[in-house]
């Protein structure tokens, strides 16, 4: 089942800025994006739940030290995932 990807204005301004720092991890932000939206549960997106006051979010990898931290949403009658925030372990958590 593919879901909707929806784009807050953090996540947008934290990927432009990850981007720019760091050219290379466009392509693995784009892979754990399509990877994502096909199957958010994908053994290679170590997707978890998040405690604390993330509690309700989600989290995948989308490489070495790169985080995406989202929430299933309902969008226009169909499941979708807003993507929050990115950023290094240190950064999101």
């Amino acid at each position: 089942m593919t879901r909707l990807l929806l784009r807050s204005s953090a996540f947008v301004r934290s990927a432009k800025k990850i981007i720019k720092k760091h050219p290379l991890a466009s392509q693995d932000l784009q892979s754990a994006l399509e990877l994502l939206a096909a199957d958010c549960f994908h053994p290679r997106l170590k997707t978890h739940k998040l405690k604390g006051e993330l509690e309700g979010s989600w989290a995948c990898s989308a490489g070495y030290d790169l985080r995406i931290v989202f929430k299933f949403v309902e969008y226009e009658g169909s499941e979708g995932i807003l993507l929050l925030t990115l950023g290094t372990h240190e950064e999101v958590y």
